[in-house]
């Protein structure tokens, strides 16, 4: 059946592109890598957007792509089904109306007018929709002097016993103390010292890790949490807590001194491996290891020495050895202006991260699915669907950010130490399945909302609104609800990460009412698509044959 053309699509896709938001366009020309580039200059063909055959019939990626830039509602890439009615004339208006005053505050911002670019961003932009009020923490306290009374009574019960020399009589006092006061941070510490001096470094150990939580930019708390693991043997832990607590803080005075730390609790770490290499005891280093050592897997078989041999010369190693199979095996997008887009961005993110020492490397992956993750090393891959997704350069910066940041925190690392990386990796199987499924790193929560915090600074201090990461995941609330995309998958829950940014940007003073990157992205983002219909064209013809 010929497809035939919805005249009020056909309406919008002209006004939206004559303010510079392609709709569903096939360039036909090189896309210019200019913020003030003008949608006039870009020869373009509007696609059918709409196929009358009814029900099932169409092309779904055509109404799922002019759907999405019509609405504020995020584009599901989902079955046709799932495909809702598009939104009235008056709604678009109204988006488009707030997208070209995000247009005209780039170039204003740009050109150097940066107080009038910030008007109207705050035009363009609503209140944050959450509250900010849930789960503020009380200020830490330092002294005992300044508790309650009912505080204070406890700390003496505990002085007593320790003038006695009598843990017995301090613990059950002390324990009320921490958890009526978590605030008090004496309190923590000395719970955390009397327990180890019991003989139960376990408890101790988790009496610091839940106080660092609710605490983590208190540096005697993070300075007994290292001592405790190196107290375990636990040297990679140690120099991983280190390292993550000066790049989280890298205004404080103390930040060289953790760093110092991290790097004598990493060599610690890599002799210990060695001595376990000498006596030939590696078979179980990397939990599991060999048990995913399956032959037509993605990396194929991996053994217990080689995964030690790489953890031995250090993250960059790791990192670098996983994406030389990873280049190999996945379809990568080789259009230069996308290419080279996304490294722009992303080495512009690299430069503030605070790990010199990696080589960064950014590749974009032909694959439809939301998905992005990071390599040890710095070696971070972003698929075509996520760019589509993402509504400006700040939105993708925002995910960048938050990848790369697992990164430098040594994350992606820590898996590879524990055995989980190889795990993780190895779940690939390519019988039917697609790149998406390559990655979904089991971070834990605490890995995650260190990602967020780290990579929402990254993002301020590249020169992007605040709210990159927070805005995507707004855009992707919807889609989550029907089925969470590989990104998502298994991280905490998008209400929560959004309330969390929200809280972290305001706290901080973070500036969200600044550079957005619509056009440039918007040009992008139709090349991306562009090769995703082709890809998915290619597909249906080799299916027919």
């Amino acid at each position: 059946m010929n497809p035939s053309r919805n005249p009020l699509l056909i309406v919008l896709n002209l006004a939206i592109l004559s303010t510079n938001v392609p709709v569903v366009l096939a360039a036909t020309k090189p896309v210019l890598a200019k913020e003030n580039s003008s949608a006039n200059a870009i020869e373009t063909q509007i696609l059918p957007t709409l196929q009358n055959s009814g029900g099932e019939g169409g092309n779904w990626r055509d109404k799922q792509l002019a759907k999405y830039y019509i609405s504020s509602k995020p584009r599901t890439p989902a079955k046709p089904d799932r495909t809702e009615k598009l939104d009235t004339p008056s709604k678009l208006a109204e988006v488009m109306q707030r997208r070209q005053k995000l247009i005209q505050a780039d170039r204003l911002y740009l050109s150097g007018q940066v107080a009038e670019a910030e008007k109207l961003y705050r035009q363009a932009k609503d209140p944050f929709s959450t509250t900010t009020e849930t789960q503020k923490r009380p200020e830490p306290i330092l002294a005992p002097a300044q508790l309650p009374p009912a505080g204070q009574v406890y700390w003496r019960e505990t002085e007593a016993g320790a003038t006695q020399k009598l843990n017995t009589r301090m613990m059950v006092p002390l324990e009320l103390l921490v958890e009526q006061y978590p605030q008090f941070i004496p309190g923590h510490l000395r719970l955390a010292q009397v327990l180890q001096q019991s003989d139960k470094s376990k408890q101790a150990l988790e009496v610091l890790e839940k106080a660092t939580t609710l605490y983590p930019n208190q540096p005697d708390l993070v300075k007994a949490q290292i001592a405790a693991l190196v107290a375990d043997e636990k040297w990679m832990e140690a120099s991983l807590t280190a390292r993550q607590y000066a790049l989280l803080n890298p205004k404080q005075q103390n930040a060289a001194e953790f760093n110092l730390l991290a790097d004598e609790h990493l060599k610690r770490y890599q002799k210990h491996l060695r001595r376990k290499i000498r006596g030939n005891a590696i078979a179980n280093i990397i939990t599991g290891v060999l048990g995913y050592a399956v032959t037509g897997s993605l990396f194929g078989p991996i053994s217990a020495v080689q995964t030690t041999t790489m953890l031995l010369k250090g993250e960059s190693s790791v990192g670098e050895s996983v994406a030389k199979d990873a280049r190999k095996q996945l379809p990568l997008v080789e259009d230069k202006a996308v290419v080279d887009y996304v490294n722009e961005v992303g080495q512009k993110i690299a430069k503030v991260a605070g790990r010199n020492e990696f080589k960064y490397e950014f590749y974009v992956v032909l694959d439809d699915s939301l998905n992005a993750f990071a390599l040890p090393g710095g070696k971070v891959f972003v698929n075509a669907g996520a760019i589509a997704r993402t509504k400006s350069e700040a939105e993708l910066a925002g995910l960048i950010a938050h990848e790369l940041s697992h990164a430098v925190l040594s994350h992606a690392f820590q898996l590879a130490t524990e055995g989980n990386l190889v795990a993780n990796v190895t779940q690939y199987v390519p019988y039917g399945g697609t790149a998406a499924n390559l990655f979904t790193l089991s971070y834990s929560r605490d890995m995650e909302r260190q990602a967020d915090t780290l990579g929402t600074r990254l993002t301020v201090a590249s020169g992007y609104a605040a709210d990159g990461l927070r805005n995507l995941m707004v855009t992707l609330k919807q889609q989550e609800k029907n089925s969470p995309p590989d990104w998502l998958a298994s991280h905490p829950g998008t209400n929560e990460r959004i309330r969390y940014i929200e809280n972290l940007i305001e706290r901080n003073g973070y500036n969200r009412y600044t550079y957005e990157g619509i056009v440039r992205h918007a040009e992008i983002t139709a090349k991306v698509e562009n090769l995703l219909i082709q890809k998915e064209l290619q597909r249906k013809k080799k299916h027919h044959r």
